[in-house]
């Protein structure tokens, strides 16, 4: 699959948020590593709706190292979501929580739906 560049230049521009975090924890098997970025589409007007979902859904996940939420510039309804995960497994029981099950119930009716999605391995980057 090729992938847009905006996707590419997302993923690349949350690793400097990761230096001194999560990454630096003797505990996390960074061979493990796992991260998604997609685009999702609220419906027209309800994307700061979308985003106020995501935010409070997206707190105190086990495993969950950054979850950036990014307003496209390019489409005023559509969100880039840059998620990475201690490992693959993290990813899918977060899917689990409460909080995600109640984000995931607000926020259905107001999303359009998705675009480019990627499943992508961290392997380090620069501040």
């Amino acid at each position: 699959m090729i992938l847009a560049r905006r996707t590419i230049i997302g993923a690349a521009a949350l690793l400097p948020f990761l230096k001194g975090t999560a990454f630096a924890m003797e505990e996390i098997d960074e061979t493990r590593l796992y991260g998604v970025i997609g685009q999702m589409k609220a419906t027209p007007g309800q994307r700061d709706a979308l985003i106020g979902y995501l935010t409070t859904g997206s707190q105190d996940m086990q495993g969950n190292l950054a979850y950036l939420i990014a307003k496209d510039n390019g489409d005023a309804d559509a969100l880039w979501i840059t998620e990475i995960w201690s490992s693959a497994e993290a990813h899918k029981a977060s899917l689990k929580l409460p909080q995600v099950q109640a984000a995931i119930a607000k926020a259905r009716p107001i999303i359009a739906g998705f675009g480019t999605r990627a499943e992508v391995t961290p392997v380090g980057g620069k501040h």
